[in-house]
């Protein structure tokens, strides 16, 4: 059966960290602030694609990096600050958001959720659990995202799940040899692959990838796409309408444009 995080169908638009208009930028709104979530919301965005990461006082907060110097010139790491703290900070930037406020005030979103250190592995599993329907789990490390996962587990939640670095280069690989037993075996337990489209040069999305992973089951999603033409031949790389699962993009108004220009809604 499929998790209920992939209902609707493909395609889909994930607002890699919120969405952040050009307007909003202007007014000192950020990424993975509180309107950054509502305006993907408001735009009719189901996905929301973002990370967590666990403040001194053991909550787990949506951002990106170890530390606050890129958005806010703070250079401590947020494991040291608490949430008054980036609270204060982010007031002027969006407003900080927790991952508790984000999945109550909006319990239409779905949530693509990368566990950014081990100390918030167990605390999101945790808070993700009774969400565990409109929430994918992942993280870079395939061992932090079990650790998350295994948490969700035992409060009750099951949540949908994309493979960490070690389990995309073992499905790289198995696709590459044409091997569906080994693309199966490294894909078991998963529900898509999360990749960028080139790694050092070497191109991972082909139409081969793709239709070899939907062999198995497994979607894919692609980052971080936001150029226009390059949505349009991800969504289109057969040249009959069919591509990847998914677009991971800071352009999420553009990219909902493309998917309904290439994929118009049913009367």
């Amino acid at each position: 059966m499929t998790h209920p995080w992939f209902s609707p169908p493909a395609p889909r638009v994930l607002a890699h960290r919120g969405l952040v208009t050009l307007a909003a930028a202007a007014d000192g709104v950020v990424e993975n602030s509180f309107l950054a979530v509502a305006a993907a919301h408001a735009e009719g965005i189901a996905y929301v694609e973002s990370d967590c990461h666990l403040t001194a006082d053991g909550v787990v907060v949506l951002w990106h990096d170890a530390d606050l110097r890129r958005i806010t010139g703070d250079a401590r790491p947020v494991a040291d600050c608490t949430v008054r703290e980036l609270e204060h900070l982010m007031a002027e930037r969006g407003g900080l958001i927790t991952l508790a406020q984000a999945l109550d005030t909006f319990p239409t979103l779905r949530f693509n959720l990368d566990v950014k250190t081990d100390a918030a592995a167990e605390p999101t599993g945790r808070l993700v659990a009774k969400y565990a329907d409109r929430v994918l789990l992942t993280s870079f490390s395939d061992e932090r995202r079990h650790a998350a996962l295994a948490t969700a587990y035992t409060h009750g939640g099951h949540p949908a799940t994309s493979g960490g670095t070690s389990t995309v280069a073992r499905a790289v690989v198995a696709a590459a040899a044409r091997s569906r037993a080994m693309l199966a075996r490294a894909a078991r337990g998963i529900h898509a692959v999360q990749v960028p489209e080139r790694r050092n040069g070497i191109r991972i999305v082909t139409p081969h990838f793709v239709s070899a992973c939907h062999d198995v089951g497994v979607e894919v999603h692609v980052w971080t796409v936001n150029q226009t033409p390059d949505m349009e031949r991800l969504l289109d790389l057969d040249g009959r309408g069919h591509g990847v699962d998914g677009l991971i993009t800071d352009r999420a108004e553009a990219a909902a444009r493309v998917v309904r220009k290439i994929h118009p809604p049913r009367n």
